[in-house]
């Protein structure tokens, strides 16, 4: 990892209250790889459009990719915005 890498990160709150599932893609259709504790915080690698989705921050079809092979709805991430907030994943 590059020098300082870790402390220009934005991580963003998971709803609080929730553990969320993570998943190998886009849609609740793809298997569960893991879940969040409460009170985690995700770092968002890149964004696709899936699956329309409603949570505690509205509905929305945005996906983030916490990791190779793993996303979580927009809609229980506290990103402050209804757009996207990383860049599209290819």
């Amino acid at each position: 990892m590059p020098q300082g890498e870790d402390t220009m990160t934005t991580r963003y709150e998971v709803a609080p209250g929730y553990r969320l599932n993570v998943r190998s893609g886009p849609s609740t259709q793809y298997p569960i790889v893991r879940v969040l504790p409460l009170g985690a915080t995700v770092a968002i690698n890149c964004q696709k459009y899936g699956e329309w989705i409603s949570g505690p921050y509205g509905t929305t079809n945005i996906w983030d990719n916490i990791a190779p092979g793993e996303y979580v709805s927009d809609a229980y991430v506290h990103t402050g915005s209804d757009d996207m907030v990383a860049p599209r994943c290819p």
